[in-house]
């Protein structure tokens, strides 16, 4: 049922009416935003205002509270502070309005409130989130999961939506304890959403010190600080990268060496880390072989080279008896 403008006078006559014992400037001022406020109350949901706000008696009853007014007395409240948030509520109003059609909206509050089923079905799905991590479930990324069920996460986020959208068509007529159990719920969503983000990040963010994706190992290589790959050789090979089987590169440990400067340095994209602490140092390298022996210089054992034989120097004829 829509708030006609009969209904907002109504109501405003009868808070009058109620504060008539007041002097009338104390009353002026008590009302004086009274029509606004009840008219931008009409706008964002349905039912009369009784419903939602209560008597206009009780209305009366809480300005009086709020003000510090009593029968016949003025508010005891000081003017100096009253002056400065009628001026912010003033700049507000004109901040909103000059702000509006930037959104497409005569005023920015009327974008916001286009905006609440979409806010809606977020709290739903935050809703869903916050029960499976009550449940002691972990997601399935942004999915809830209900005992490590993917299908019964997905049950519950569609029941949470559609109850949060049945919720927020109602939230406007709620008033009292109901209205404030409202807020708190809606504090606590927004809370939880803040977490929500900081975990995504968490997960999405890649180390600054790297420029490649670190993949899970097992945990029997927690306690690797450093990997040194070696060839057929025994020779320690420097700058080594390592790949899985679907080429991602696969990054463990972490430099427990110092530098010059007697800190950590900072983690490389190569093995090893710290080359000076390799477990086996580099092999011996191998004894030269020793020079073949040429046939024209041959040294006997003596050092003295043999002596030509006669069949050794052709054209000379062997001695005849």
């Amino acid at each position: 049922m829509t708030v006609t403008g009969q209904e907002i006078t109504d109501y405003v006559d009868r808070v009058r009416a109620a504060l008539a014992d007041l002097p009338p400037s104390v009353r002026d001022e008590l009302t004086e935003d009274l029509p606004e406020h009840l008219a931008e109350v009409a706008a964002e949901g349905d039912g009369a205002l009784v419903d939602r706000l209560g008597p206009p008696e009780a209305y009366a009853a809480e300005l009086r509270t709020v003000a510090g007014a009593e029968p016949g007395r003025r508010p005891a409240r000081l003017r100096r502070l009253a002056a400065v948030r009628d001026r912010a509520t003033t700049q507000v109003r004109l901040l909103d309005r000059q702000l509006g059609p930037l959104v497409g909206q005569a005023r920015v509050a009327d974008f916001l409130r286009s905006l609440r089923p979409a806010w809606w079905l977020v709290r739903g799905w935050l809703a869903a989130l916050l029960v499976g991590e009550m449940t002691g479930s972990d997601r399935a990324g942004l999915l809830p999961r209900i005992e490590g069920s993917v299908l019964g996460g997905l049950v519950l986020l569609a029941g949470a939506m559609l109850a949060s959208l049945w919720l927020g068509r109602r939230s406007g007529d709620f008033t009292g304890w109901p209205r404030r159990l409202h807020l708190v719920g809606t504090a606590v969503l927004a809370v939880f959403a803040l977490v929500v983000v900081t975990d995504v990040q968490e997960r999405a963010g890649v180390d600054p010190d790297a420029d490649y994706q670190q993949v899970s190992v097992d945990g029997r290589f927690d306690r690797i600080e450093d990997v040194f790959v070696y060839d057929q050789q025994g020779r320690l090979i420097r700058d080594a990268q390592l790949f899985d089987q679907n080429g991602v590169p696969i990054r463990l440990g972490w430099p427990t060496c110092l530098d010059s400067s007697g800190s950590v340095p900072a983690p490389r994209n190569a093995y090893p880390y710290c080359p000076d602490l390799a477990p086996f140092g580099p092999p011996e390298p191998p004894s030269p072989a020793p020079p073949a022996p040429s046939e024209s210089a041959t040294p006997t054992a003596t050092g003295v080279p043999p002596a030509p034989t006669a069949a050794a120097t052709p054209g000379t004829p062997s001695p005849t008896r």
